[in-house]
């Protein structure tokens, strides 16, 4: 089992010590001082957890809306995402497990994560996501991921603009409760598009603000885990449009969640587990703890 980070946005947009940037979110955070702290007070919880256990975790830039159009149009430094790299690669170097820690440049989708339609086509995709991507790799990154993914076109176009950086590159979509991504489609068709139609394969693919029951995992055909490696589910099992209407965290019983994703891992070889949405350093320890794949290898 390898660690994913647990909620950020998330944890930070209910704190009520400051407010997240309207276009932005947390990327800005780097440049204030509290802010700064707030961001690196999150990452520890969880890289702790990670030494206590003796894993390794990813970690990803707070950079899912630090794309070209939001950039511009704000008052904030160009060189943002170089920027959040330096931020979190510092942060990683002052910690004494730090070869157990991988740095992810994080991009996402142009428009709404949860409208599969206002997904870009595939040529418009990688000429848009290109100059982030171009931005992170800047930096001292391991791997570039793009999250929340609905719709598979736009994916295909981010895919190409990273395969072009020949950094390794994830591709995690978010899906419905029917284990479908967004658009429609099914997760091993569209891991199948995209790896026939780039010239560099991602590393792998990922599944995140979702439920992990909503996978469907024993329905699924079993060549989908060849190339599923890592799931951040989310901590409720209501649908995205109620999430997204609620005024209080929404949360399922952190036995349940973390028991549906330890299955993912040592049922289905799912090795990256980690929280997306209404999640924090409670679901990554109860994975941490009841990790038994050490024991079966």
């Amino acid at each position: 089992m390898i660690l994913m980070e647990a909620a950020v946005v998330e944890r930070l947009r209910r704190s009520s010590d400051f407010e997240l940037h309207d276009s932005l979110l947390n990327a800005p955070l780097i440049y204030d001082q509290y802010g700064k702290q707030a961001l690196l007070d999150l990452y520890q919880e969880y890289v702790d957890i990670a030494k206590q256990y003796n894993l390794s975790i990813f970690l990803l830039t707070p950079a899912w809306r630090a794309d070209h159009s939001r950039v511009e149009a704000s008052h904030i430094p160009r060189a943002i995402n170089a920027d959040v790299v330096d931020f979190l690669a510092k942060f990683r170097d002052s910690q004494s497990n730090k070869s157990d820690i991988k740095i992810c440049g994080l991009i996402g989708p142009k428009n709404d994560c949860y409208t599969s339609d206002e997904g870009l086509s595939s040529q418009d995709s990688q000429t848009y996501h290109a100059w982030q991507i171009e931005q992170l790799v800047t930096g001292d990154i391991d791997y570039l991921i793009a999250e929340t993914l609905p719709n598979v076109e736009e994916a295909l176009g981010i895919a190409r603009a990273m395969a072009l950086t020949e950094v390794p590159y994830i591709i995690s979509f978010v899906i419905d409760k029917d284990g479908l991504i967004l658009d429609g489609t099914s997760l091993i068709d569209a891991i199948k598009y995209i790896d026939s139609n780039v010239p560099n394969r991602p590393f792998g693919y990922m599944v995140n603000c979702a439920f992990p029951s909503f996978l469907n995992a024993d329905h699924q055909p079993k060549e989908l885990f060849n190339r599923l490696i890592g799931y951040q589910a989310n901590a409720s099992s209501l649908d995205h449009c109620d999430l997204e209407c609620a005024d209080q965290l929404k949360m399922n019983d952190i036995s349940e969640w973390g028991d549906f994703m330890l299955e993912l891992n040592s049922k289905y070889g799912v090795e990256i587990l980690g929280g997306c949405c209404g999640t924090n350093q409670k679901h990554l320890e109860y994975l941490a703890k009841n990790n038994t794949s050490k024991l079966t290898k």
